[in-house]
This record gives structure tokens, C-alpha cells and sequence, in this order.
């Protein structure tokens, strides 16, 4: 058996690879939009990718299925309760896909969505038990899919995780406990609130460790897995919407158009939005005015589709090189409207110095010196519920980036605004986002809570 995770780590998402190497038959689970690695892995491995499981209609970003469907020639199969406007094969609970000695066994497992589905991974050559299940959503290490995702399109929450409860306990707590568990996502993504930096365990592990597996009851767990997530960033409905559409396929190797800074103001003045993928430190030494700093180091597509709409152009400004990943990454989540990138941004800055801002960041040693000092002083938390409950800054408002561009409402304009975050780098993103919308007079806390805890350490 050839068996190959995948794993995107500013996504926190995991792809597989599984063929049957005495047949050369193989499946894709999952996949990423750019998907020349699988094919070139297959190739390597004399596999022909025959068929591309979607584990569920995934909404954190958008799918390759139609990708390596026109790569490779592959069917796309889904859950028989799921309904795609391209063809796609439909998968019965218990239905088997014989790819050789490996074989793949469905299993409904509906409550992160209805349609969600787990896989049973089967090397008859080497046991008689199961080697693996993938578990897409349903169950991820240390923590399970969140039931709350639909709950804006007629589904309950509290229904989803009734569904959810049963297909644990009824199709995954099943199998013997050394079975290999391979979800679809790891730490840092918002499709659960307590996912593991391990990106594989076992059913035996995650049955005695996993909190929402050892709730006493299916009324405790529908509580304990309801409360608390995250809010979801705003993309979210777009992909999970988008992912049963037709679309235009993403060709991986095109660079996005060079522009001048004439051309970019152009397009700018016509509702483009800039997104500067420069490092935070880089960004606030100097920027085009009205930017929004998404650092390609960080969750660059994630954090750029919590705070930039959809339906707008959009126009790069990134370290030279790096203009053909920067649009990769944002077709990843569906992010298709990169009408191109600023050539050379720092000689144009050089050359430009009145079309240059600055932004203001500040120690967190300065930050404390000055705050009593600053009148009407207003300090902004970005981070997450479950980071504020461990602690945060006296005084401070709460608003989680992802929430930000739609509770503008909540903030004053004009007045002199803080930000932070755990560590600077989604502060730097909530900084500029209430610059480009007019706020006048913004810092973020270079290094965040965590460096403003350790000042006070001191």
C-alpha cells in the first residue's frame, strides 16, 4: 500500500494520497487546489489516480477535486446525501472501492455537515483489521468537527451535534482500537476549538484522551461541543458554497500580471483592494496607503479571507518572487480576483516617498508607559474567545479579527487606537484593515499579549 499524508501547515489541512502499488490503482482524499504534487507523487510511484474522495463540502477552502479530476481524468465521488452541480459519483454508507489488496470502506459519519462521510482503509496484505480511517471532519485529534457551521442555512447546531454523537459512537468507536485515525485538519484550524498539533493518533488514544469522546452523555457532549468555538472566519459560507459549483480551474504554474503603481491606483480606484504579504516589521517601516498587511509567513489565506470580501479585485504587494505563491495561496480558499501584483515595491517606494505610510508599533514597555497619557484611549483585543478567557489587558474591547470588518460600527474613528493580539502578527493585520478604513490614529503591541505579560513579569 502506498499511503501518503499531505499536510498544509498555514491551512492546518491534510490530504492523502492512497494506492494499491501491486495494481497501481490509486485515490486522492481531500485535495488542495494546487495539485501537481499528487500527480507527481502517483506518477513516481507508477499509481494512476482513478477517483478523488471529498470527505464533505469543506468550507475553510476550496477543493482541487475539479483540478485533478481535469489532471488526471479521475471521477469525483462524494456522499450519496450530497448534490454537486458537476457529475459526481455518489457513495453508500458501507459501500467498498476495491482498489487491489487495499480497499476503502465508507462510512457516513453526518453531523460537522449532513453529507459528511469517514473512510476505512483496508491492506489485506499485511491484516485482517483495518489499517486507517480517515476521518475528514468528523473526528480530529483531540477534538471533533464543529456542529454550528450550517446553523445560518436551516441546520441546528444542536441537531448536527446530536448526528454527530451517533456516528462517533456508532461508526468510528466501532473499530479496533489500534486503528490509525488521519483527520482532515490539525491545530490552528477553525473548523474545531481544541485540535491537536499531532496530526495522526489512534481510535484506542482518542477513545480514553479525546474530552468530547468521553462526555458521560449525548446531552453532555451536544453542550461540550457547542460551546465556545470560534467564530468562523468570513469566508467560510463562500468555499463551502463554492465547493459544490463548476468553477474555473486554477492553473498553479500562471504568475499574476506586473503592474506600475499608475495601474494599481487605477484598479484601487475602482473598489481593488491591496494586500501586502510582507512580514509586519517590513510592513510598518513602509506601505502603499490603504493596504492591509497579510504576511505570507503567517495563515496568509486564512487571515486574508477573514478581513478582504470575495468579490473584489485584489492587488499584490509582496518580496519580489514571491507574487506566483502569494496567488496560489489565495486560490486556495477561492480568492481568484488577483488582477496583479506591484512590480518591485520596494524601488517604487524608494523612488515614491509621498506615496509611502508608516506604522506605528509599540513595545509593550512603551505601550504601558504611555497609556495613561493618551487621552480617550482606545485599546482593541483581537484574539479569539478562548484566549481572552486565559487572560488579557485591563481596559480593553474585544472584537476577534475575523469579526472586525463587519463591527467597524462598534470603534470610534478618531479616536487614538491600540491593538494587539497573542504575538503581533494578526494585530499588524487588524491595524491596517481600521487604517484603510479611516481610523486616524492606530498602533498595535509589537509581540502581543505575550510579550506584555512578560513585561509585567518584570
Amino acid at each position: 500500500m502506498k499511503f501518503t499524508q499531505y499536510y498544509l501547515e498555514c491551512l492546518s489541512q491534510a490530504s492523502y494520497l492512497i494506492g494499491d502499488e501491486a495494481t497501481g490503482r490509486a485515490v486522492v482524499v481531500d485535495p488542495r487546489r494546487d495539485i501537481d504534487e499528487y500527480v507527481r507523487d502517483a506518477d513516481a510511484a507508477g499509481l494512476t489516480i482513478e477517483l478523488v474522495i471529498e470527505t464533505h463540502f469543506h468550507a475553510d477552502f476550496l477543493s482541487g477535486h475539479l483540478e485533478l479530476a481535469a489532471a488526471t481524468g479521475a471521477a469525483i465521488a462524494y456522499s450519496d446525501v450530497a448534490r454537486t452541480d458537476f457529475e459526481s459519483r455518489k457513495l453508500a454508507d458501507g459501500e467498498r472501492i476495491d482498489l487491489g489488496d487495499v480497499v476503502l470502506e465508507i462510512r457516513h459519519t453526518p453531523g460537522h455537515t449532513p453529507e459528511s462521510i469517514s473512510i476505512v482503509v483496508w491492506d489485506g496484505s499485511t491484516s485482517e483489521e483495518p489499517y486507517a480511517v480517515l476521518t475528514g471532519d468528523t473526528l480530529f485529534i483531540g477534538d471533533v468537527g464543529r456542529p454550528d457551521l450550517l446553523s445560518s442555512v436551516g441546520h441546528s447546531r444542536e441537531d448536527l451535534a446530536a448526528s454527530l454523537y451517533d456516528s462517533l459512537h456508532e461508526q468510528l468507536l466501532t473499530l479496533p482500537d489500534s486503528t490509525r485515525v488521519y483527520p482532515a485538519h490539525g491545530a490552528g484550524s477553525a473548523c474545531g476549538k481544541n485540535l491537536s498539533t499531532d496530526t495522526w493518533s489512534t481510535i484506542g488514544v482518542q477513545r480514553s484522551t479525546n474530552y468530547a469522546l468521553l462526555a458521560d452523555s449525548k446531552e453532555t457532549f451536544v453542550d461540550l461541543v457547542t460551546e465556545g468555538q470560534t467564530p468562523p472566519p468570513g469566508y467560510f459560507a463562500f468555499d463551502a458554497d463554492l465547493n459544490r459549483r463548476d468553477r474555473e480551474l486554477l492553473d498553479e504554474g500562471a504568475a499574476p500580471q506586473a503592474l506600475t503603481l499608475d495601474e494599481a491606483d487605477a484598479l484601487v480606484a475602482n473598489g481593488a483592494m491591496i494586500i501586502d504579504g510582507r512580514d509586519p516589521e517590513e510592513f510598518a517601516r513602509g506601505y502603499f496607503d490603504g493596504s492591509i498587511n497579510v504576511g505570507l509567513n503567517g495563515r496568509y489565506a486564512e487571515f486574508a479571507g477573514s478581513v478582504v470580501p470575495h468579490d473584489v479585485d485584489i492587488v499584490l504587494v509582496v518580496d519580489d518572487g514571491f507574487e506566483t505563491e502569494a496567488k496560489n495561496r489565495l486560490a486556495r480558499i477561492g480568492f481568484d480576483r488577483v488582477a496583479g501584483f506591484v512590480q518591485f515595491p520596494t524601488v517604487v517606494m524608494l523612488d515614491l516617498p509621498e506615496r509611502v505610510r508608516q506604522a506605528s508599533r509599540l513595545t509593550a514597555e512603551d505601550f504601558d508607559a504611555r497609556r495613561n497619557m493618551i487621552n480617550g484611549l482606545q485599546l482593541l483585543d483581537i484574539r479569539n474567545p478562548g484566549e481572552v478567557a486565559l487572560g488579557a489587558i485591563d481596559g480593553a474591547q474585544f472584537i476577534p479579527v475575523g469579526q472586525l470588518p463587519e463591527r467597524l460600527g462598534e470603534l470610534d474613528p478618531s479616536a487614538p487606537t491600540v491593538v494587539y493580539c497573542a504575538g503581533g502578527y494578526r494585530s499588524s493585520v487588524a491595524a491596517s484593515v481600521l487604517r484603510e478604513a479611516g481610523f486616524a490614529d492606530v498602533s498595535d503591541i509589537l509581540g502581543g499579549y505575550g510579550a506584555w505579560q512578560n513585561a509585567q513579569a518584570v
